[in-house]
């Protein structure tokens, strides 16, 4: 039996309406940048045989998963406890319009971003008591490699566990969209072997220019002339 090997993926971009906003778990639908960006990872994993494929039940990981899983397996397992952290009132607004309508709890989520959740929200320590179990869950009866497509908030939670690095700092781990980090589990450690890359995406086909005018007429002219009888 093989240690799990869990590669680790954000989806790819979103669009969005307020810019930088408060998503959490907001249905936002991929971008014209994120296909690509799922493309991207389907096309440098594309020899990676994956024994199990979840993501988080949210369409924009969800599409992601079916764009890099392709035909390698048949079933995609959602898997809700991967969802992004919930942001309760404040999801879909932008961030500066939070920080000028409530400059308090703006700043004491700042000072206390493992425990201060916002209203109707989830603190990063209620998202982390409900993604560690669940990734336990997934890994215990999983071998060979396991694609898990989740959120920025998600992968960090599970990056610290990993790393032994607290919640509390979070957010000084990179987490892009379209990226990938690959973790190796076995029974006594966790080895990181990448973390936050982004495949580069496919460059656009590059035409020969047409020859001009002029040239085509004299090779046309050039031709005929040498198929004339003599």
């Amino acid at each position: 039996m093989s240690n799990p090997v869990l590669y680790l993926v954000r989806h790819g971009d979103i669009i969005s309406v307020q810019g930088k906003a408060y998503i959490g778990q907001v249905e936002a639908p991929l971008s014209e940048t994120g296909v690509e960006q799922a493309w991207a990872l389907r096309r440098w994993l594309d020899d990676v045989p994956f024994s199990l494929v979840c993501s988080s039940d949210l369409s924009r990981s969800q599409r992601t998963a079916r764009i890099i899983a392709g035909n390698r397996t048949e079933r995609i397992r959602p898997c809700p406890a991967f969802r992004e952290i919930s942001l309760g009132a404040w999801e879909g607004f932008a961030f500066k319009e939070i920080e000028s309508r409530f400059p308090e709890e703006y700043a004491a989520r700042g000072r206390d971003l493992e425990n201060w959740s916002p209203p109707g929200g989830e603190s990063f320590a209620d998202c982390r008591a409900r993604v560690l179990p669940a990734l336990k869950e997934l890994l215990d009866g999983a071998e060979g490699n396991v694609l898990l497509v989740a959120h920025a908030g998600v992968n960090r939670l599970i990056l610290c566990d990993a790393l032994g690095i607290p919640t509390a700092n979070l957010m000084s781990i990179g987490q892009d969209y379209g990226c990938v980090s690959i973790l190796e589990y076995d029974l006594s450690r966790v080895r990181l072997r990448l973390m936050n890359f982004t495949p580069p995406l496919a460059q656009p086909a590059v035409e020969r220019p047409a020859a001009p005018a002029r040239g085509r007429r004299e090779t046309l002219r050039r031709r005929q002339t040498c198929q004339s009888p003599t």
